[in-house]
This record gives structure tokens, C-alpha cells and sequence, in this order.
């Protein structure tokens, strides 16, 4: 009998049985009667052994080794240092954390995180970057773009305003965790740039309360002539499988209108699904269910699994000709543009899925690329939450990891692009006048238009002239899934 743990993969049901036995274990043979130290809690255990079975490198953490741990007491020991400091310890056990692993995480709330599986989260809607100029510990921050319906919206917030108090308070390197990111109901104090000096208008907002959304990725869409030839802008801000059918519904309406070129715009987009990845990926190149659009490598005790149950084919994923029917729609057959080339914006905040889609598309197509290098997020991540033999959640607590389980490759085998996707034109936005989507003079869609039609070799600003300035952070950094990646769809050995 083994114990089961089900893991749910951000957004999606995955459901995988650990390769251990159905007890709590200790990771040694050298097992005493009577232990003199007090047995660890549920939830310490849980993480150890989760990750243990899980983790795409948990051959490089020597904790988990066999005979790390000479008895059950060195064992228990080291748990029940850390208390119930849950966090300290699943960071503790990961591989080189900030330098190879960057992008494992935990949380004491699966409900919250499952909510934000479907693009749900409590906000004011708006998406925003905060920026420190050199030498002050003052910041500022910039509105990326708005939702609509959002209490942003009704503050008459857009795209390009600037802000640097809240309800009267200067922004701070020390302070925007509690008055900005953590707070939900405040006013913003807006600024402007005037001859290189960031300074307040005068202009300050009604007060916002943060409610429920649900943001659809599918932010702007529009056809224009490029040289002749119908092309399609899409700025596209997250892989949420929510939206699936409003992703193929304006690929269709493309369809119709005779569209002939591409530009993806992903230049805010974190990543996602790895299943829609998939979909808008056969919208794009194509639907021939024969063709792979990325690979799969788990750790060696999974790829092991996978290929003696399933066969080696089991850890590919080829391109759809269907969108598959959920609870809330039926299946629809994908709309596909079956185009030889495609031009996407990227930039540091391009991650994960969209690096996915990019990587999987360039061994079947013309692939360009146009902004600043992407994030460099090749590995995905599953759910685990403490499930016993019956498939019941542990009651006791809501605790739950998201530990990287595995990397993708193209066909070819391209992955491990570690400092992203190289470009074919640097260009940047213009932060100190951020212009609507869509404006021929914007500058990331101005430099893919002069890149198609050969009249600029280059697109490059600056937020303020002469001035050096540092990111401190972006809304989705505080979105558990603003860079995540992730695998949908149950599997069927659990059957």
C-alpha cells in the first residue's frame, strides 16, 4: 500500500502517488524502539517527505540522502528545530535557493492559492512597477495597464499615471510592503516628470477598496496593415486556463478577417498553464496532433515511473486540434492561424509558459523576438498538499508546497536557457510615458513595425534622462503565480 499525495498543479487537477511507502518515514534504516526525542508534527514531516519524492533536484540536497541522518532521533532533531516555522524549513531543504533553484515556494493557505489558479485575486486592478532612484530611499511607482471594472478604474487610473504617496505617505524602500502592497484601502497621490524631476501634481484619488477579480489574459486585441499585410496585436498578460475559449474566440475572429502575421505581445506575461501553452501554441503554428511541442523531464524516480508504466511518450506533449471541455464549456475545436513566422515582445518579466510557447515554436516556424531577454524559466511546478491513502486532504491543516518537479525542452531539446530567450532587437518601454496599447508610437509595437519593415535597427529609452534608477518590484511579484508554470489534467495511473 503507498501513501498517496495529490497534487494539485496550479490550476489544475494532477493527482501523483508518491514512490514511498504509506507511513510516515524516517529517510534512514537505522531505526531505534525508543526514540528519546519528541516525534515532529504533521506538517514538518509532510514537507520533508514531499519534497523528497518530488523535487526535480532532491539528488542534490544531501538531507535527503539515505543515511543522512545516522538515527530516527538526528532525524527528528532537525525538524522540530525549526519549530513551526514551516517556511524555514522546506527553504532549508532546497537546492542552492536564489542561484539554481529561484522559483520554489510555500504556503499555509491552498484555498487562497487555488482561488489565484483561476486568475482571482482581491485588488484594486491595477498593475503596477515600483522604482527607487539612486541614492534615496524614496520610490515611486508606474501603472502598466488597467482591468476594467476594477476600483481602479473608477478612480480614473490609466496606463502611463505615475504615484508616489499613499493616503498622503511617501512610498519607501522600508514602508510600500505595509501601505501599498499589503493594504486594501488607500488613495494614490499621482506624479509627473517634468525636465528630469519626478514631483506630485496636486492630483490625488478617491479612496479604493480592494474587491474579488478575475482578470482575463486576453487584455487587448487588434488588427492593423503592416506593409500590406493584415496583422493581428494581441497583448496577452497570463496563461490562465479559465480563459481558454476566449483565447481561440479571438483567434477565430483573426480567422475570419484574413489575418496573416502575428505580433504577441507577453511583454507583463509571468506564464501559466502549461496546457493552454499548448492551445495557444496550436493557434498559432498549428494543429497536427503528431508534431511534439515540448518535452518533459522529471526527476529520475518519475522519468523512471512515467517510461516503465507509460512508455517513453508518456512525457511528451504534442500540439491540439481541440480545446478540451471543462464543467463550465464543451469542447471547441482550436482555431488555427498555421503561420510560417510570428514576432513576439518580450522583456524581464516575460517567464515561464511564455518562454514555453516561444522555445516550443522555433523548431517549427520563423521565430522573432523583440524587447529586452526573458526571465529564463525552463522548470515547472505541481501543488502538493497532505493527502492520505484515501485521497482525503489532512483536515489539520491547509499547508501547501509548490516545489519545482520538472524542466521542458523544445523538440530539439533546447532548455536550461538560464538567462532567458536572446532577442533579435533590444527595445525598451518608455517608462516616463508609457502610451496606450496599440498606439504606433509605443514604443516595443513601434520597434516590431520598423523591424518588419526594415526601418529602424533599434528602439531604446530610459525612465529619466540621466538618472540611474532601480526596480524594486512589480505587482504580480506578490501574486503567488505571477511566474509560475504548471501542468493541468489528471493522470491515469491513480485510476
Amino acid at each position: 500500500m503507498k501513501k498517496i499525495y495529490k497534487l494539485f498543479t496550479v490550476g489544475l487537477l494532477m493527482t501523483i502517488p508518491f514512490l514511498t511507502s504509506c507511513e510516515k518515514e524516517i529517510p534512514n534504516e537505522n531505526n531505534d524502539d525508543n526514540p528519546q526525542v519528541e516525534t515532529p508534527d504533521e506538517i514538518s514531516q509532510f514537507v520533508f517527505e514531499g519534497l523528497k519524492d518530488v523535487y526535480l533536484w532532491y539528488d542534490k540536497v544531501d538531507k535527503f540522502a539515505d543515511g543522512y541522518f545516522a538515527t530516527n532521533e538526528d532525524y527528528y532533531t532537525y525538524l522540530n528545530n525549526f519549530g513551526t516555522d514551516y517556511e524555514g524549513l522546506f527553504y532549508d531543504l532546497l537546492y542552492e535557493y536564489g542561484s539554481i533553484d529561484k522559483w520554489s515556494w510555500i504556503v499555509d493557505d491552498y484555498e487562497a492559492l487555488e482561488n489565484s489558479f483561476a486568475g482571482i485575486s482581491t485588488s484594486m486592478g491595477y498593475d503596477f512597477r515600483l522604482v527607487r532612484l539612486s541614492e534615496s530611499d524614496d520610490i515611486f511607482g508606474y501603472i502598466r495597464y488597467v482591468l476594467p471594472d476594477s476600483p481602479a478604474e473608477g478612480a480614473d487610473l490609466e496606463r502611463g499615471n505615475l504615484f508616489m504617496e499613499v493616503d498622503g505617505q511617501q512610498l519607501t524602500i522600508d514602508n510600500y510592503r505595509d501601505i501599498l502592497i499589503n493594504n486594501e484601502s488607500y488613495s494614490l497621490s499621482l506624479a509627473s516628470i517634468t525636465n528630469n524631476v519626478i514631483s506630485l501634481t496636486g492630483e490625488v484619488t478617491p479612496v479604493m477598496n480592494a474587491v474579488e477579480l478575475q482578470e482575463n489574459p486576453v487584455y487587448y486585441s487588434e488588427i492593423m496593415d503592416i506593409g500590406g499585410v493584415s496583422t493581428a496585436y494581441l497583448v496577452y498578460n497570463s496563461f490562465t486556463s479559465n480563459f481558454d475559449t476566449d483565447l481561440n474566440a479571438e483567434f477565430e475572429y483573426y480567422k475570419t478577417q484574413g489575418v496573416q502575421r502575428l505580433i504577441l505581445d507577453l511583454r507583463y506575461n509571468g506564464g501559466g498553464s502549461i496546457r493552454t501553452s499548448t492551445y495557444l501554441a496550436s493557434m498559432i503554428y498549428g494543429t497536427n496532433t503528431n508534431d511534439i511541442f515540448t518535452k518533459s523531464v522529471w526527476n529520475d524516480k518519475y522519468n523512471d515511473y512515467f517510461i516503465a508504466n507509460y512508455g517513453e511518450d508518456y512525457l511528451n506533449y504534442y500540439f491540439k486540434d481541440v480545446i478540451s471541455a471543462t464543467d463550465e464549456t464543451a469542447e471547441v475545436n482550436i482555431a488555427s492561424l498555421e503561420l510560417s513566422e510570428i514576432y513576439f515582445i518580450t522583456t524581464g518579466a516575460t517567464a515561464s509558459a511564455s518562454e514555453l510557447v516561444i522555445n516550443g515554436l522555433i523548431p517549427y516556424m520563423d521565430v522573432h523576438i523583440i524587447g529586452t531577454n526573458s526571465t529564463g524559466k525552463y522548470v515547472g511546478s505541481i501543488t502538493v498538499k497532505d493527502w492520505d491513502e484515501q485521497g482525503n486532504v489532512n483536515p489539520k491543516h491547509k499547508w501547501a508546497m509548490q516545489p519545482i518537479t520538472l524542466k521542458l525542452a523544445n523538440v530539439d531539446g533546447v532548455s536550461d536557457y538560464v538567462n532567458g530567450l536572446d532577442v533579435d532587437l533590444e527595445a525598451t518601454e518608455d517608462y516616463a510615458n508609457l502610451l496606450p496599447f496599440g498606439d504606433p508610437d509605443e514604443p516595443l509595437l513601434k520597434a516590431v513595425k520598423d523591424y518588419i519593415l526594415g526601418t529602424k535597427s533599434a528602439t531604446f529609452s530610459r525612465l529619466v534622462e540621466g538618472v540611474d534608477y532601480e526596480v524594486i518590484a512589480d505587482s504580480r511579484d506578490f501574486k503567488p503565480l505571477s511566474k509560475e508554470m504548471y501542468l493541468e489534467g489528471d493522470f491515469p495511473f491513480l485510476k
